[in-house]
């Protein structure tokens, strides 16, 4: 018997808490050790997006495309519906948090800048593209989310973007994440 390779249900771009070094990257770990998810390599999208922080500094990708800047995460390789369903419950794709929607990025090679402008010319054909799937903040509030943060956007989540992110856990629990989303777009 050879091992068999699993079959790849969903690629999919992170570009805030599930990245390597954030809190919510030991969900993908607990996916790797099962062989449910696997990574890909780093990358960054093929066009500008807004990337802004929400409540508690939480990361919003807001599909705006052509807003923003080139945004730069990591590609995951899902191999089971079931762990697809649970990054589809971290992200809260039922409950109008997040969606789950296509997305183009370009691979990145080792020592290459991540937010390095657009690509022109014949060195834009060299760049290897990928389809993937990344969690867009839901639209209901997306552009209420990119005019609350002065359309001003990150080309990448980094500590210091994510200083004063709070964890789930420590968030005032008798609240859904939606309403403290409604509150921060109507904050002064």
């Amino acid at each position: 018997m050879g091992s068999e390779a699993k079959e790849e249900v969903a690629v999919v771009f992170t570009y805030g808490t599930l990245k390597k070094g954030f809190h919510n990257h030991r969900v993908l770990e607990e996916l790797m050790a099962t062989g449910e998810a696997a990574f890909l390599g780093r990358c960054r999208t093929s066009i500008r997006y807004p990337l802004v922080c929400g409540p508690y500094r939480v990361p919003f990708l807001l599909d705006l495309p052509g807003s923003g800047r080139l945004v730069s995460g990591e590609l995951y390789s899902v191999t089971s519906e079931r762990a697809l369903s649970l990054l589809d419950e971290l992200e809260g794709t039922s409950r109008g948090h997040y969606q789950r929607r296509p997305i183009e990025v370009v691979e990145l090679v080792d020592g290459e800048e991540e937010e390095e402008e657009e690509d022109e010319g014949e060195g834009r054909k060299r760049r290897k593209t990928r389809r993937a799937e990344a969690y867009y903040a839901d639209g209901g509030y997306a552009m209420e989310m990119w005019d609350k943060c002065g359309r001003m956007g990150h080309g990448s989540y980094t500590a210091e973007v994510a200083r004063g992110y709070v964890k789930r856990g420590d968030r005032p629990p008798n609240l859904s994440f939606l309403h403290h989303i409604r509150c921060f777009l109507s904050s002064s």
